[in-house]
């Protein structure tokens, strides 16, 4: 009888269809830890790999159970991306573990940690430490602080994961960070945090019609949507974090995930005082097919459809409306309906997408309530040559987000906003300009030469979508009122070295050229450079 050892994360099986008079034992070996894409980006495009020819996704890391959508780094299963580490810890999937023999790595004792005979109940130990440094040339094209302004901020993000079984587990992670500069502008919450609960949540699986389901109860991150629409504020050292219920069920190609959150507020000065926002609401409802493969001339180009309805509510410095040279404050409520289309082959990668934004701004002075009609557009494509030694990636992006009219206080407001931080490095690096009245195009190409070694190099030229509308930064418009609609340009480079599976070090360099109407108006070109040191387990 044939018997056939167990690949990590499946039980053995034996095919009882091959009786011979021989014992035949084969030995499936753990399939090899991904190198560069230890700790994956969000977005499914242009990811810093390296792929055979033979290979039609990016090496997979330790995912869960999620059907078709653990291709690639598992973004599409709504946990965030996962290489061998995964943005949100507890997406990580280190239950193979429990065959000691499968242990590699010395950090693997921490990531399975029996607590019972049977090794059914077990805890796995995460952690992050990040040491940031940034300088500014011009702060925020020269409306902050003093020109070569420099920073420095640590960041720690520790957790436990407990599991009780197969079906229940408790999830904790706790957080601090620091920022000290020269030249600087100011520390907030989203750089300063005393010790406090970032994540803490019971998690209860299950089988319901045939899909895998859970329910998380708790603070948590939220990563399922584009990470161009909303992500968890991963640049500056606090990440954002959600206090509410989610459930979701996946099926084998169909997943749906339904949540219900409010914000969290941050105590900068004092430990575990961080609270409930019950007046920032972040809700929706968001399905994904993974329909079969499209041929691509001898490719199989394997896609997948996200249609997902976002709805929000929010008051302070991201609902404020500008009007002529002043703003006016309130809080808006914003429904968004949208599609995604994304995926790949061995040599071509796509993304699309379209949002719609209805709603609602009442204004905090008068009282008066205004609709709201806006919209984004978001697509990348490009070739990638896995047959090269320098695996590159060659492609384009394109992006609109709408714009309206500022110099009126009353009617319809069109333009877009998306104030729950989304992926800084997928617009702009500097973050200086925000996804608001804006129309970008960039060429994109990144190489990656070695196994440990990318580089990405893009350069966005950006324009206003509706010249009577402000340019928006991540705290709010701009006071420029620039003659023409281009902005500027922003080339930006990103460097990539991987020591090994836990130590990782990514520097961003961009130059800001404001175009020669924002130079009239004011506007200061500048230089940017960032470094972020990582250590993760």
């Amino acid at each position: 009888m044939a018997a056939l050892a167990a690949t990590p994360g499946r039980s053995a099986t034996t095919d009882r269809s091959a009786i011979t008079n021989r014992v035949e034992t084969v030995t499936v070996r753990q399939p090899p830890r991904p190198t560069v894409q230890t700790y994956p980006h969000a977005g499914v495009i242009d990811q810093p790999r390296r792929v055979t020819s033979g290979q039609n996704t990016v090496p997979s890391g330790r995912q869960g159970p999620w059907g078709a959508f653990t291709r690639g780094d598992g973004e599409a299963a709504g946990f965030g991306p996962v290489g061998i580490y995964g943005d949100a810890p507890w997406a990580e999937d280190w239950s193979f573990l429990r065959d000691r023999s499968l242990a590699k790595d010395p950090f693997d004792p921490l990531k399975f940690i029996a607590l019972n005979k049977a090794r059914t109940i077990w805890l796995t130990l995460s952690g992050e430490t990040r040491l940031r440094n940034w300088y500014e040339g011009r702060p925020y094209l020269g409306t902050r602080g003093t020109p070569g302004a420099g920073r420095f901020a640590v960041r720690n993000l520790y957790g436990a994961d407990l599991h009780l079984g197969a079906h229940v587990r408790l999830f904790g992670q706790l957080i601090n960070g620091d920022a000290a500069g020269w030249a600087g502008y100011g520390y907030n919450g989203t750089y300063r945090k005393r010790l406090d609960l970032q994540q803490g949540f019971v998690e209860v699986t299950g089988g319901m019609l045939g899909a895998r389901t859970g329910l998380l109860v708790g603070r948590q991150q939220f990563l399922d949507a584009p990470s161009y629409v909303l992500y968890n504020r991963n640049t500056p050292n606090v990440p954002l974090s959600w206090n509410g219920v989610r459930g979701y069920a996946i099926w084998q190609r169909v997943r749906v995930d339904l949540y219900d959150f409010v914000g969290t507020n941050i105590n900068e000065s004092k430990m575990f005082h961080d609270d409930e926002d019950w007046g920032t609401r972040l809700h929706g409802l968001d399905m994904t097919f993974a329909p079969g493969p499209i041929r691509l001339g001898r490719e199989e180009l394997k896609t997948y459809l996200d249609l997902f309805a976002i709805g929000f509510r929010l008051a302070g410095a991201g609902a404020a409306v500008p009007y002529r040279a002043s703003t006016l404050s309130g809080s808006t409520t914003r429904q968004n309906g949208g599609f995604r289309w994304y995926g790949g082959s061995p040599s071509f990668e796509f993304s699309v997408g379209g949002l719609y934004q209805s709603g609602t701004f009442q204004d905090a002075k008068s009282g008066a309530i205004r609709d709201v009609a806006a919209y984004s557009v978001n697509t990348t494509a490009g070739y990638r040559n896995p047959r090269s030694h320098w695996h590159p990636f060659i492609g384009g992006q394109f992006n609109l987000y709408s714009g309206g009219d500022s110099r009126s206080r009353t009617g319809t407001i069109g333009t877009y906003i998306a104030p729950f931080n989304p992926q800084t490095n997928y617009l702009d690096t500097t973050a200086y300009i925000a996804p608001s009245n804006l129309i970008t195009v960039s060429p994109v190409l990144r190489v990656t030469p070695l196994s440990y070694l990318s580089f990405q190099l893009k350069s966005p030229f950006l324009w206003r979508d509706d010249v009577n509308d402000r340019i928006y930064s991540s705290s709010g418009a701009y006071g420029f009122t620039p003659s023409g609609g281009f902005v500027g340009v922003i080339p930006q480079t990103a460097l990539t070295l991987q020591f090994g599976q836990h130590l990782s070090w990514t520097q961003y360099a961009a130059r800001f050229i404001a175009s020669n109407g924002m130079s009239r108006a004011g506007a200061q070109s500048g230089n940017y450079y960032q470094s972020n040191v990582v250590f993760r387990f």
